[in-house]
């Protein structure tokens, strides 16, 4: 079967920045609270007239680009959303509309924080089995229409913006290696939002050990299937959440600190938009290059996770 890798990346973010600062007249809590707890110092926040199909559209045509490919040889469009603009009609048709793509698929892909790790397998699937030569695969977000800004223990977490990939062929050395996804229903009400006020809810507690068991143990076990070991991997992409969480994901897979990104301090918890906001920060950082061994991981509401080991390049 067709080796399936990522050929072009692009992001957004909105302008408006939001400090723990400016958070602090909003409500009851201070800078130093907040980097202790999240490692998170700002957040990006798009203004009203701003959706996320909007977001995902700025990040899919800038991903198309990167690739080098028309919009048009686009077969697929998978966005990983919990924050649609609509109820239905999904992101994925309102930006296969806007970008003219009327004979390509499309649909959303519901799995919260870990939404761009089930995009990317989903898609890789219809690559490598023939079915399409060029998937896009979009994160868009804009958690802060259901965050409640007076909640202390939510509104200092989360951003918006988005990112995209497109996915395709690449050489039989590089791609993606292995993956890994699940999910534990036995958790759903620790992180939701709420019928009620439809504003976001967490059981902190109970996702933070929930997330620092789960975020290691699928980075090593997709590891494991890679047939590769902790030591060959050059560069983990964690779900943006929590710095503590990612450090026991480093810890875990004994990596230095230069070798994991953390955009969680300028971005927040952007949800699926996290690890391909990541991702794209690093590569234009210069922090990935190519064959390097790469892992994805994330975790999310559900509750669910995922992780990807890829090769990097084309």
């Amino acid at each position: 079967m067709n080796r399936v890798g990522i050929i072009g990346i692009g992001a957004y973010v909105p302008e408006n920045i939001v400090t723990n600062r400016d958070l602090e007249k909003r409500v009851d809590t201070n800078d130093e609270w907040i980097r202790a707890r999240t490692g998170i110092e700002e957040r990006r926040i798009a203004s009203d007239d701003i959706d996320t199909s909007h977001m995902a559209i700025k990040a899919a045509k800038e991903a198309i680009r990167d690739a080098g490919i028309e919009a048009e040889d686009i077969d697929l469009i998978l966005v990983a959303t919990a924050t649609p603009d609509y109820s239905f009609p999904s992101v994925a048709c309102l930006v296969q509309g806007a970008l003219e793509l009327q004979h390509a698929a499309a649909m959303d892909v519901g799995a919260a924080c870990s939404g761009f790790v089930y995009g990317v397998v989903t898609g890789q699937q219809f690559v490598q089995s023939g079915t399409y030569k060029h998937v896009l695969v979009i994160g868009s977000e804009k958690f802060s229409k259901i965050v409640d800004w007076s909640d202390r223990n939510t509104s200092v977490l989360f951003g918006d913006g988005a990112g995209a990939v497109v996915l395709s062929t690449v050489s039989e050395e590089r791609g993606i290696l292995a993956s890994d996804l699940g999910a534990d229903g036995r958790g759903a009400y620790h992180l939701l939002v709420e019928k009620e006020s439809n504003f976001v809810a967490m059981n902190g507690r109970e996702v933070f050990k929930f997330a620092v068991r789960q975020m290691p143990e699928s980075s090593m076990l997709v590891v494991d299937k890679a047939g590769l070991t902790k030591e060959d991997v050059h560069f983990l992409v964690p779900h943006q959440a929590n710095m503590r969480i990612i450090d026991a994901a480093r810890e875990r897979l004994g990596l230095s600190k230069e070798k994991v990104s953390t955009t969680v301090k300028e971005h927040g918890n952007t949800s699926a938009a996290s690890i391909p906001l990541a991702l794209y920060t690093e590569l234009q950082n210069g922090n990935i290059q190519d064959d390097d061994v790469i892992v994805m991981v994330g975790f999310g509401g559900g509750l669910t996770w995922g992780s990807i080991c890829l090769r990097w390049g084309t």
